[in-house]
């Protein structure tokens, strides 16, 4: 008896095993698929399978990455009734229909086929898409059900995201509750059918972010989708479907669009695999002005704005108190009622996100003239604008009543890189000579330093003495200035990667005209570096100034920026202490050669980890000379209106009234030197007692325990006392009064162990009331060859 229970339990286990080995991408209605066992794609891109997300014991039926190391979840069965043991089990029926079960035979989530199946297999194909088909060659394109009709949180390349008329099917995203709870969130996702579809995001039942509708390129909201090297974009309009979707340029691109509950955003994030990581491509809302309907109804936002709203021409706030204390919710009121029976004229608008569609009216038939004369001839018709800009402007739709949920694009204007590359090499080939003699007339501009309105011998008319790059070169050198060989985004526009012909490699900083740097703050940060040599400072290369584009080439800097270091969990612990504190004096040394050794003495106003450099033995070198400011005299420095910089780095005196002087530069340091000691940012630092790491470096301070501080990867360095001095010397930077905080030069004695240090006074912690990152606020948005949508608004007369 017990050998032939030996035997039969030998033949169970026996067959369990082939059965999991037979298991591929498929199964048939005699194989199930229990807790423990998974389906691979057959290119080995996805697995099916049972999970616990997070911290959670309960059990879900899931796909997610085969591949990529770090469980990336991107589709669930049974999202709101989980499993609560290892009983599960997934089944396909005779009808086509899935099963999935509990141990108590009870259905936890099943699935209806389109229509009934002859023999009916489950296949995960390896675009991510769990489908049922008929198991016959000819039909293996013919699905039954697809899990891509049914998404959770997460939209893959060539998922749609929308309806089918015909059927009613609406497809659409869900954020998860929290990384423990998949069950459908507060934020949700789905073309919205009206007049004019498009894209919106819900949080719960209000309009929480809408793209804008299509206008026969983009989405209006979302100009630069479309020029796009990694991603190509489609929207489909007809009377049987309406969806959006998105497919990769090239097959070795990883790429998930997610709804995240926690931070109330959209996400796309691509695969890196050289860093076995997630990296985010892009989120929405971008900024303030992708609020649904902050501005009001008539409202405008505009990003490069303060405040951010503001009225349409005609228009005038309906609450001047509301509009003066920032709440915007009330909207605009026309200035002059409009009088049916009086001849009106329009208001042409630019560059805008289409208002919401609500209250539109479409006609793809008419033409812009016809469109015009259409809502003359309706009272209630206050603006029209093409509906699809791509055929030659066909098309037209009207609003009604007020204007909802519109924003600028300062871009708007920008020339078309691709068209200004064509121009360049067909006037260089004709006319050479005349081309080079243009540009070296126009780029030898004179230099007068900007000094408060002061004249000043230090700002006297000075040649810039810079190589001269053209646009067509620029161009080549950052493959069009694709989104691939982008690096990050400086103070006033993003910075790409280059090649030039002869093989050196640059780093190429764009200035985006929402920066709020106009040409004399180019020219400024043009003549500032070209007259700084220091092996403390990333040096500058060259300049192009071509038609409206401004560009700065510098030497590239393998290792980029500090902050990539420092702040990232996987790479902080390449720079032990000697590493960091060679980075501490270094950038000190870089400070104390602008303030005094340089033949111009500068404040940098921008000091930050970001702005400091690592060359291939990560060295630092400070960067980013766009807010930089030449003073003379003495340190008590100058006032300005403008405030520029990052709030996070920003001296007190300076964020509230304006004062700058090489004792905020000084202020800065201290903050830059507190984060690299602890691998905290001051910023986004959450603490029970403190709100930032000022806060929190004061109180180990006061309360005897400074080491405390110290990053935990820094634990086995045996240099405390030199980590204890780089605190010490941190929180005299930061000190309330200005007049308290060290210079520069008392800075590296200290460092170096060369000055006795005095004990620092309270700091300045102003930076916790201010809300927002960088003044003044600038659009993540590329520099893209795309067109933008216009709107005519009626105009009282």
């Amino acid at each position: 008896m017990n050998a032939n229970r030996f035997i039969f339990s030998s033949i169970h286990v026996l067959c369990s095993l082939l059965k999991i080995l037979a298991l591929t991408d498929n199964m048939i209605t005699s194989q199930s698929l229990n807790d423990g066992e998974t389906l691979v794609s057959e290119g080995g891109s996805f697995e099916l399978g049972f999970f616990s997300p997070g911290n959670s014991k309960n059990r879900y039926l899931g796909i997610w990455y085969k591949n990529v190391p770090i469980r990336t979840v991107v589709w669930v069965a049974n999202r709101q009734i989980p499993i609560k043991d290892l009983s599960g089990t997934l089944m396909i029926n005779r009808t086509g229909s899935l099963v999935l079960s509990r141990g108590n035979n009870s259905d936890v989530w099943s699935t209806k086929p389109s229509k009934g199946a002859q023999d009916p297999i489950l296949q995960l194909l390896d675009s991510g898409n769990l489908v049922v088909r008929e198991n016959l060659d000819g039909k293996k394109d013919v699905y039954l059900w697809q899990s891509f009709d049914y998404p959770s949180d997460t939209l893959l390349p060539d998922m749609k995201l929308g309806w089918d008329l015909r059927t009613g099917l609406n497809r659409r995203t869900s954020s998860w509750k929290n990384s423990d709870d998949p069950s459908p969130g507060m934020l949700s996702e789905g073309v919205e059918l009206a007049e004019y579809p498009q894209v919106v995001v819900r949080k719960g039942s209000e309009k929480f972010i809408r793209s804008g509708p299509w206008n026969g390129l983009q989405f209006s909201g979302a100009p630069e989708l479309r020029v796009n090297p990694v991603f190509e974009f489609k929207f489909e309009f007809n009377q049987e479907e309406v969806y959006y979707m998105y497919q990769l340029k090239s097959k070795s691109v990883i790429s998930r669009l997610v709804l995240n509950e926690t931070t109330s955003t959209r996400q796309r994030y691509a695969w890196v695999e050289a860093d076995r990581s997630w990296k985010l491509y892009s989120e929405i809302p971008r900024d303030y002005c992708d609020d649904y309907d902050l501005c009001g109804g008539n409202g405008l936002c505009s990003i490069s704005q303060s405040p951010v709203c503001r009225c349409l021409k005609g228009f005038k706030p309906k609450s001047a108190q509301s509009w003066n204390s920032l709440d915007w919710s009330l909207g605009c009121i026309r200035n002059e009622t409009l009088d049916c029976h009086r001849k009106h004229d329009f208001i042409k608008f630019s560059g805008l996100k289409l208002p919401d569609t609500p209250d539109s009216l479409v006609n793809t038939s008419m033409n812009l003239e016809e469109c015009r004369e259409k809502c003359l001839k309706n009272c209630s018709c206050i603006a029209y604008a093409n509906s699809d800009i791509d055929r030659r402007g066909t098309g037209c739709i009207l609003w009604f009543n007020n204007l909802v949920d519109i924003r600028e694009f300062p871009d708007a204007n920008r020339p078309p890189v691709k068209i200004i590359v064509v121009i360049v090499a067909t006037v260089a080939g004709l006319c050479g000579v005349l081309l080079v003699s243009y540009c070296f007339c126009r780029e030898k501009m004179k230099y007068k330093a900007e000094t408060g309105g002061h004249n000043t011998d230090a700002g006297r008319e000075e040649d810039m003495d810079l190589p001269l790059f053209n646009l067509a070169t620029i161009s080549l050198a950052t493959q069009n200035f694709s989104v691939n060989m982008k690096l990050g985004e400086g103070g006033f526009g993003p910075v790409y990667k280059g090649t030039l012909e002869d093989g050196k490699n640059i780093a190429v900083k764009t200035l985006s005209k929402d920066s709020g740097q106009g040409p004399n703050e180019f020219k400024n940060e043009v003549k500032l570096i070209a007259k700084l040599q220091h092996r403390n400072l990333v040096k500058l290369l060259g300049c192009c100034i071509e038609d409206e584009e401004k560009i700065l080439i510098y030497e590239f800097m393998p290792n980029g920026s500090l902050d990539s270091f420092i702040f990232d969990q996987t790479r902080s612990n390449l720079l032990d202490w000697s590493k960091r504190f060679n980075i501490i004096c270094g950038v000190a040394r870089g400070l104390l050669y602008l303030h005094q050794d340089s033949r111009l003495r500068i404040i940098h106003r921008d000091l930050k980890t970001s702005n400091v450099l690592l060359d291939k033995e990560l060295n630092p070198k400070i960067s980013d000379f766009g807010m930089a400011r030449i003073f003379v005299g003495d340190e008590s420095g100058e006032t300005t209106k403008r405030i520029v910089g990052t709030y996070g780095y920003m001296a007190p005196e300076y964020a509230s009234y304006g004062w700058f002087s090489v004792k905020s530069d000084v202020f800065s340091f201290g903050i830059l030197l507190l984060e690299i000691i602890s691998g905290k940012k001051n910023r986004g630092f959450n603490h029970p007692q403190n709100q930032n790491l000022i806060g929190y470096a004061w109180r180990f301070w006061t309360e005897g325990r400074p080491l405390e501080l110290i990053d935990p990867l820094l634990e086995e360095s045996t240099n405390r006392p030199e980590m204890l001095r780089c605190i010490h010397v941190g929180l005299l930077c930061v000190q309330q009064s200005r007049e308290d905080r060290p210079t520069m030069s008392s800075v590296i004695l200290m460092l170096n162990g060369e000055s006795t240090l005095s004990q620092p006074k309270h700091p300045g912690f102003l930076i916790d009331m201010i809300p927002g990152e960088t003044c003044p606020p600038s659009s993540k948005d590329e520099p893209s060859s795309v067109k933008y949508s216009s709107i005519t608004l009626l105009e009282a007369r």
